[in-house]
């Protein structure tokens, strides 16, 4: 296997290390096999790895891989945010205004926003979100240790996915999200009949008065028991908002924090708009920081 090059960068961070770490590799990743890509991934052990298959596009987008270490992802929110900056950054090294990543999923558009020392923010239109079951609160609830009270009862706990199916779970306070805890009994119970295994809890009080939500993400089903910056969740959250008129709009444009328990601190930005269609356009948006880059022999 030929030498390849990799970048190290973190997601949704206002700071080194408190965003979502990523490993992106170049080079001659378009001769690697599948299992090649997954064993890399898996030494790397983050909790997704990107290969960019080629600098030249085909069909007007770039070829990317995600791997966990697990497996192979159709689409991941931070991975999309970090290998397209890379892309831009370190291989086309000009201040382009959009891109667009060929994911297994389908073509994402990503677009850029500058300032003064570069990318100040990269955004990705997903995928339209779609709407799954509808479940029962006092179950998951239960699931996730709390009292059902803690439920906001104007709004439904759905499987909703942009991508990447999660549950979303409306609660009323901070004091619910910040008391969360997985029983993973009855949690797997739950989970176990769906097609979501991720669930996203968020709540309409933050740790910073400049953002809208705070948000927590528990994946304990694939081995990672809190997300600190899950950028495919927000998106199916952004489209859940939308969809259910939290603030009686149809059109959003937010602040939202998550990883303050895990003292991972991230922010995400979201916009989503619902159509004359009715289709829900949705974007999610943040700061990509470049950590290192080096060489995996």
């Amino acid at each position: 296997m030929s030498s390849l090059t990799f970048y190290i960068v973190d997601v949704f961070a206002e700071t080194k290390y408190t965003g979502n770490q990523l490993a992106v590799f170049t080079g001659s990743t378009g001769d690697l096999s599948d299992a090649q890509m997954q064993q890399i991934a898996r030494e790397i052990n983050y909790s997704e790895t990107t290969f960019i298959l080629s600098t030249n596009t085909r069909n007007g987008g770039y070829d990317v891989r995600i791997f966990t270490p697990q497996t192979e992802l159709p689409f991941a929110g931070h991975p999309t945010l970090g290998t397209a900056f890379i892309l831009q950054q370190e291989i086309l090294q000009t201040a382009i205004a959009t891109l667009s990543l060929n994911l297994k999923v389908g073509q994402i558009p990503v677009s850029f926003d500058y300032g003064t020392a570069g990318a100040e923010v990269v955004w990705m239109q997903q995928p339209a979100p779609t709407f799954g079951q509808i479940l029962d609160p006092a179950a998951i609830a239960a699931a996730l240790g709390l009292n059902p009270a803690a439920i906001d009862p104007r709004f439904p706990i759905q499987e909703v996915s942009t991508g990447v199916p999660f549950i979303i779970v409306p609660l009323q306070t901070q004091a619910d999200l910040k008391a969360a805890r997985v029983n993973r009994e009855l949690y797997f119970q739950q989970v176990e009949s769906l097609t979501a295994k991720e669930v996203l809890l968020f709540c309409p009080q933050t740790y910073d008065p400049a953002n809208t939500l705070s948000v927590r993400v528990f994946a304990d089903y694939l081995g990672i028991p809190e997300d600190p910056a899950t950028g495919s969740a927000n998106g199916c959250l952004a489209g859940y908002l939308v969809n259910y008129r939290y603030w009686g709009d149809t059109i959003l444009d937010i602040r939202v924090e998550q990883g303050h328990e895990i003292n991972r601190p991230s922010l995400l930005l979201l916009k989503a708009q619902q159509q004359a269609t009715a289709e829900i356009t949705v974007l999610v948006g943040g700061r990509v920081l470049l950590i290192a880059r080096g060489e995996f022999l």
